[in-house]
């Protein structure tokens, strides 16, 4: 069976293309679909049933031969791909993203078999404020908090989530992250998923942790795991299955505009995950664990929770508020499951009054210049060429300025790389197409399962009569 799944995944992941392909801006203007006359060609397509333990029942001459699902498949999923391809095209990202990322540079380590992808901005001397995205954020969601906060003289450390596949290791990998950055005492603002890692590094490396902002998060997966019936087969399930799951918890009703912005970029962040990404944090998020005591004081903790709606069950939010009843409570009316992006001056404002009570004192003195930037301004902005004054570039990260072991590996920085949102309307549309696609793949298959085994059995029959068989 797990033979069979990852022959399934290998070849659904190899009709999608590999990650970069899915990166790709400009659809290729000589790519071609396939004709109806190839569209039941097995031989346009030999290894796609190469699998030994496939074999067909029109292999024996007395059945007839059913309907091959290859070219139908393949048909699916290009059609698919240049849908987004063309989407991807033709809307522009917003425009204070864009300037984001002609400011502040995008930093890609390796350190042992993990490689992380961070931004690091602000001042060296002030305690770092480390932001942990949820199951389907990435480090671009913080964009505005980074850029708001460091225009105070704060210093923000923006993460990817690694591929890490159970909690014990997030802790290794994210605690190496530290040193390699030469980071000893760290403040995390944490959401969902990010909250809830947040709390379980705090829970066993307390030296470390000197105070935490939880959003929407909670306190155990039990919930999750329960929901998930198909966790165990994670490993092998195709990306468009993963991204249909993790879409499906985002509400895709009516928005305020600022909100259904939020939802856009988020959802496009979601697109240029990769299959084990994915599977990564569906793992971190079904894993039954729960967090256990941890030594940080109530004073030192703060709960930002949103009152409209959100993916975490009211429940889950209502027992991380139990757990921490001396913790400062910040209340949004309003902002969704990604306020950071939706409400980013309430959030900005919030992170800045905790960061205030827990003792860091901002720097600004240590900025040469300050960008002008309107961080409540969300997509309206069209900065990305403004000649105003810039950061100062000293505070960047240069690529020597690490003590990591001989075990990290250095990809240098980049800015205003290709990551492309996708516009909500195309992954919606795409994952009602995944949905489609997914039931007639399954009936196909079940058709050729039942074809198979009949075929068998028949075979069985007649070597028994003719008496090959003991």
């Amino acid at each position: 069976m797990i033979l069979a799944l990852n022959w399934y995944n290998k070849t659904i992941d190899g009709l999608l293309g590999t990650q970069d392909d899915r990166r790709e801006a400009v659809p290729s203007p000589d790519r071609v679909v396939p004709s109806t006359s190839k569209l039941f060609d097995f031989s346009s397509n030999p290894s796609l049933f190469s699998s030994p333990f496939f074999f067909f029942p029109w292999q024996l001459p007395f059945l007839s031969p059913p309907l091959d699902p290859s070219n139908l498949l393949e048909l699916l999923l290009l059609r698919e791909r240049e849908r987004e391809r063309e989407m991807k095209a033709v809307l522009p990202l917003p425009g204070d993203y864009v300037y984001f990322k002609s400011q502040v540079p995008l930093h890609k380590i390796s350190i042992g078999l993990k490689q992380w992808r961070y931004y690091d901005f602000g001042p060296k001397a002030v305690p770092p404020l480390i932001c942990i995205p949820g199951i389907a954020g990435t480090a671009d969601v913080y964009y505005k908090q980074i850029m708001a906060l460091s225009m105070k003289g704060y210093r923000v450390i923006s993460i990817d989530l690694p591929r890490v596949w159970n909690h014990l290791e997030w802790i290794h990998a994210f605690e190496k992250f530290l040193d390699s950055l030469n980071v000893h005492h760290v403040h995390i603002y944490g959401t969902s998923l990010g909250g809830f890692l947040a709390q379980i590094f705090a829970q066993h490396r307390p030296r470390r942790v000197k105070s935490l902002v939880l959003s929407n998060s909670f306190l155990e997966t039990h919930k999750f795991a329960a929901a998930m019936p198909w966790a165990p087969v994670v490993n092998w399930a195709p990306s468009f299955m993963l991204k249909q799951y993790i879409l499906t918890g985002i509400r895709d009703g009516p928005h305020e505009p600022f909100i259904a912005d939020s939802v856009d970029f988020v959802v496009g962040q979601v697109e240029t995950l990769s299959r084990d990404d994915l599977a990564s944090r569906l793992l971190l998020n079904v894993n039954v664990a729960s967090v256990g005591p941890i030594s940080l004081p109530d004073s030192l903790i703060t709960i930002m929770d949103t009152n409209d709606y959100c993916a975490v069950p009211q429940e889950l939010k209502e027992q991380l508020n139990e757990r921490y009843p001396g913790a400062r409570k910040a209340v949004l009316k309003t902002g969704g499951d990604f306020p950071f992006l939706s409400r980013p001056d309430e959030v900005n404002l919030y992170l800045q009054l905790h960061l205030r009570r827990v003792g860091v004192e901002a720097r600004p003195d240590l900025l040469q210049g300050i960008p002008r930037y309107d961080g409540g301004a969300g997509s309206s902005n069209s900065g990305g060429n403004s000649s105003g004054s810039q950061f100062d570039r000293s505070q960047r990260d240069p690529n020597g300025d690490r003590n990591g072991g001989g075990d990290m590996q250095d990809f240098g920085s980049e800015s205003l790389d290709s990551d492309e949102p996708v516009p909500t309307s195309t992954m919606y549309d795409s994952l009602a197409l995944c949905t489609v696609k997914f039931a007639i793949i399954e009936g196909l298959y079940a058709h050729l399962l039942l074809q198979n085994f009949c075929a068998a059995f028949c075979l069985y029959m007649v070597r028994s009569k003719a008496g090959l068989i003991a």
